[in-house]
C-alpha cells in the first residue's frame, strides 16, 4: 500500500483490515468457490480476476453476505461478519438492476440511509446531511430529482455509489462496474473509485478487462473456483499466471 493510502487511513482512523480464511461455497452440491483465503485493508481497490464461471461474482455476494457460506470466516476489524453487516456495501451487476422502477436519483441514495434509521422512521436531519454530501461528493446534486432509468451508464454507477456513501459503508463490494460503460465514463469511474479509496475505504471489484488492471487497481485476486495468486497487480498479473487462468478449464 502507498504511503498515501496509510495516511488517508490513519487520517480517517480506520486500521481496519479484511481478512477471508477458507471460505468455501456452493450451489446446490456444485462448488462455486473452495478454500479462499485474502487479507487486505482499507485504502486498496482490489481486482477479482478469472473467467466466467470463476466465483467473482459469488465471492462478492458470499462477503456482502448474501449467500450462505458452506464454510470459512470472513473477519472484518477483528471481528467475525457472519451475515450481513451495514459497513458493506454491494453493488450488483447493471444488467440485474431494474432501471424502470419508478425512484428518483435522490431516492435511490436515501435507500443507503434505512440500515441506520429502519424503513419506517423518519429521516433527522443528519440523514439528509449525509444524503446530501453523498450527492455532492459524485456530482449527483444536479441531477438528484431525475428517474434513475433516465441517467447514462456512468451516471447509474455513480447513482448507486452515493447510496454506498449515504450508508457510511467502508466496505464497496462491485460486480463489474465498469462494463457497458463508455471510455469517458469509465475514466471518471475509475478516478472516483481511486478517490474512495485515498478517503480510507477499501474496494473489490469483479473485472475482466486485464488491460486495464494495473492502471485502476491496487491488489488483484486471481480466481478460478480456487485462488490461484493473490497480491500487489505488478506482482500476479504476470503472462504465465493469465495463461493458467484463462486457458485451463476452470477449476483445475
Amino acid at each position: 500500500m502507498s504511503e498515501t493510502h496509510h495516511d488517508s487511513c490513519a487520517h480517517h482512523g480506520y486500521h481496519h483490515e479484511l481478512v477471508i480464511k477458507d471460505l468455501s461455497v456452493s450451489y446446490r452440491r456444485v462448488v462455486a468457490l473452495e478454500d479462499i483465503s485474502l487479507a487486505t485493508s482499507c485504502g486498496n481497490r482490489v481486482a477479482l480476476i478469472g473467467p466466467n464461471g470463476a466465483g467473482k461474482s459469488t465471492l462478492l455476494k458470499a462477503i456482502a453476505g448474501l449467500i450462505p457460506r458452506d464454510r470459512g470466516t470472513i473477519l472484518w476489524r477483528g471481528t467475525t461478519v457472519k451475515k450481513w453487516s451495514r459497513e458493506f456495501a454491494y453493488l450488483p451487476q447493471r444488467e440485474e438492476v431494474d432501471w424502470s422502477f419508478p425512484i428518483t436519483v435522490r431516492g435511490l441514495v436515501e435507500m443507503g440511509r434505512y440500515p441506520q434509521t429502519g424503513w419506517w422512521r423518519n429521516f433527522t436531519p443528519a440523514d439528509d446531511q449525509a444524503v446530501d454530501k453523498a450527492l455532492e461528493s459524485l456530482a449527483l446534486l444536479d441531477l438528484q430529482d431525475r428517474q434513475i432509468r433516465e441517467l447514462s451508464g456512468g451516471q447509474q454507477q455513480r447513482a448507486f455509489l452515493a447510496r454506498a456513501l449515504a450508508q457510511e459503508a467502508h466496505v464497496l463490494l462491485l460486480d463489474e462496474p465498469f462494463t457497458g460503460l463508455d471510455r469517458n465514463a469509465s475514466h471518471l469511474l475509475g478516478d472516483l473509485l481511486e478517490k474512495l479509496a485515498h478517503e480510507g475505504r477499501l474496494v473489490l471489484a469483479s473485472h475482466h478487462d486485464l488491460n486495464t488492471v494495473p492502471q485502476l487497481f491496487d491488489e488483484a485476486l486471481i480466481l478460478s473456483t480456487r485462488a490461484l495468486a493473490f497480491g500487489p497487480v505488478t506482482e500476479v498479473l504476470t503472462p504465465e499466471l493469465i495463461a493458467r487462468t484463462f486457458y485451463e478449464p476452470v477449476g483445475k
